[in-house]
């Protein structure tokens, strides 16, 4: 990739660190879209023994480029976002796709491709875990970050996307246990 090239898509999906997103951090902050998506990449990295017949690897890159549509788009919460906004953001995903080279283009329109179907092991593993982050910055933020849907949506959201593995199912479930109890302090 020539360098002007690398660094005017770099200067695009900077917007990643600027674009905050729903979910605010322990300290008080919204948290950026960046830190989700790089916290997202630890935990699918940390998840790697569980999963020894996957193709981690894909799983990291599904995680790091999941949300770069959002660096044109800025975040839009689940619980808000309608197919306007969804197709809004396949749209910004196309116009960086654009930016990219062969072989990345390419690359990445397969990951995106395979992320939307959910069919692979690896894409419902990045999927059960996405939704998952979210869930554990919301335990981790203050109480009065929360909209009053969220206590109940914190306790189910994703569940249909972890189910597909006991590993994941057991993490979902540690979770709502830890949202419960949040709650009830």
């Amino acid at each position: 990739m020539q360098p002007k090239d690398l660094i005017g898509f770099l200067g695009v999906v900077e917007k990643l660190k600027c674009n905050t997103r729903h979910s605010w951090t322990s300290s008080g902050r919204h948290e950026s879209v960046a830190e989700h998506s790089w916290r997202l990449s630890l935990f699918a990295m940390l998840c790697a023994d569980e999963y020894p017949d996957l193709d981690m690897n894909k799983v990291v890159r599904m995680c790091i480029i999941h949300d770069l549509g959002e660096a044109i788009t800025g975040d839009v919460p689940s619980f808000e976002k309608t197919e306007t906004n969804e197709m809004t953001e396949k749209e910004a995903w196309d116009t960086l796709l654009a930016m990219l080279p062969a072989p990345y283009a390419g690359e990445f329109a397969a990951l995106y491709a395979e992320m939307e179907a959910k069919k692979t092991p690896e894409a419902q593993l990045y999927k059960a875990l996405d939704n998952m982050e979210a869930v554990v910055s919301h335990n981790e933020a203050s109480l009065d970050t929360w909209v009053p849907l969220e206590y109940e949506l914190n306790l189910t959201y994703g569940e249909e996307n972890a189910a597909w593995s006991p590993y994941t199912k057991a993490l979902r479930a540690y979770l709502a246990a830890q949202t419960k109890n949040k709650i009830r302090r």
